[in-house]
């Protein structure tokens, strides 16, 4: 068993070295294989007897790699994605092998311990009430269920029904106030929590996707309901900050909870320079956040953030004789995650924290932004090319037009990006916004600068003067 996993651990090193160099810079951004090409690589038969190790890797970097995103390359710029600093790759690869379930203190104390230094680190990065507690959990998804879970049971528990021993039958009804464009997931995590859409008070919104707080203000004046309120940091299409003071204030005021989704927007926080946008946002009660995108860090992470620790607990912990741990056991994973047996994920958070440190992490962010903004002034003197957001962080919505018919305008951005796609030396996705069909633009990628906007910025343009 050890000589298998020394020949597949030393296969696997050296595809990896070698895919991350040709992927920086050089390589495509973009898949390459076809869908067909893609399940004919993989669908080689399920052996009668075992390969061999180092085989079975070369086969499957063979049948992966063609249809792989880059998204480590700093060319891609299709989704608010990050490239897994290599770090943080390395720590992955201990914590597989090491092979740890975090669920508890005792089945690994080092997991334990290494989450509850991360917690407080993260707090102090983004400059969060240092109370708070942490999950670790998969992405902004599950961080945002487990806030509002969190937030579920708190607003329930303020007026006298106790969820965890009434349950949500015949529970009070809760009102959910959030914008028109609040993110899918966020929908989601609420449909997973049993909120339907009669518990939904959508909020008008400015251009830039923004709440208009007025309404805000309006709805939760009418509403004599326990409440939540949902607002965004990084809106995912302008990348646009809802006005925190005066949400948090009005939230406050009406006894409400105020989640924040901060899936990427948050970590501005961590900036002296650009920390103003999230101005107030520790007056909210709870906050997701992705580590995978501006942090960096490799797949499966993200943070539920809550300012209440007891009821993050009521709503999260997984409790049972055999589990049971002593008070000098330290930190309980399990009672800030929606899972019991799941990855370590704090080793590979840590590691990430400690390549880039406070400064690398506030450089990179500020790189970007001015990578992105660079980005929006050069779209801006293409004639027939529209920026559709006010560039205030990493985002960057193009709309193509030399009229104002809609159906030409969107004929245009699908031709435009279907002509990305086959150069493939920068990675971008259309999206639909303000009723439009859109180029989005992302800078999230570890490496990414204004060089890799220059290139990008030639095959769009090159692309829009073919097709006029």
């Amino acid at each position: 068993m050890s000589d298998d996993f020394e020949k597949a651990a030393r296969t696997a090193l050296t595809r990896a070295l070698d895919y991350r160099k040709r992927n920086l810079d050089a390589g495509p951004p973009g898949p390459t294989a076809s869908l067909g090409a893609l399940r004919e690589a993989f669908d080689i038969g399920l052996p009668e007897t075992g390969r061999e190790a180092s085989e079975i890797i070369e086969l499957l970097a063979d049948a992966a790699e063609p249809g792989l995103v880059g998204n480590t390359n700093p060319n891609h710029f299709g989704w608010v994605m990050g490239g897994s600093h290599p770090v943080g790759v390395a720590a992955d690869w201990l914590t597989s092998t090491w092979g740890q379930n975090s669920g508890i203190y005792p089945t690994s104390p080092s997991s334990a311990v290494a989450e509850e230094v991360v917690s407080a680190w993260l707090l102090d990065l983004m400059d969060l009430p240092r109370h708070c507690s942490v999950g670790f959990v998969t992405g902004a998804t599950m961080a945002g269920f487990t806030c509002l879970a969190a937030a579920r049971t708190e607003v329930l528990r303020r007026i006298g029904w106790d969820l965890e021993a009434k349950g949500q039958f015949g529970a009070p009804p809760i009102d959910v106030f959030l914008g028109q464009e609040a993110h899918s997931t966020i929908y989601t995590a609420l449909r997973y929590l049993g909120f339907g859409e009669d518990h939904l008070k959508r909020l008008a919104v400015d251009s830039e996707g923004l709440i208009l707080v007025d309404d805000l203000e309006r709805q939760l004046a009418k509403s004599d309901r326990p409440k939540i309120v949902i607002c965004q940091a990084g809106h995912i299409n302008s990348g646009g900050f809802d006005d925190l003071k005066r949400i948090s204030a009005l939230t406050q005021e009406h006894g409400g909870w105020l989640h924040v989704d901060g899936a990427f927007g948050l970590w501005v926080r961590a900036s002296p320079k650009l920390k103003d946008l999230a101005t107030h946002i520790e007056n909210a009660d709870s906050w997701s956040v992705d580590g995978h995108k501006w942090l960096q860090v490799p797949y499966d992470a993200g943070f539920a953030i809550v300012k209440h620790p007891a009821a993050h607990a009521r709503a999260m912990d997984i409790s049972a004789s055999y589990l049971e741990t002593s008070q000098s056991d330290g930190r309980k994973p399990s009672q800030f995650t929606p899972e019991l047996s799941r990855r370590a994920r704090g080793f590979a958070v840590w590691a990430t924290l400690q390549a880039l440190g406070r400064r690398g992490i506030a450089e990179m962010v500020e790189r970007h932004v001015d990578a992105a903004r660079y980005f929006g002034a050069l779209m801006e003197d293409e004639t027939g090319i529209e920026v559709l957001n006010d560039v205030v962080l990493n985002q960057v919505v193009l709309g193509f037009s030399e009229g104002d018919e809609l159906a030409r305008k969107n004929s245009a951005t699908d031709a435009i990006v279907t002509a990305l796609a086959r150069e493939n030396t920068s990675f971008a996705v259309g999206a639909e916004w303000k009723d439009q069909r859109v180029l989005r633009v992302s800078v999230i990628s570890q490496e990414t600068g204004r060089k890799h906007m220059d290139q990008l910025a030639r095959s769009i343009i090159t692309a829009w003067r073919a097709l006029k």
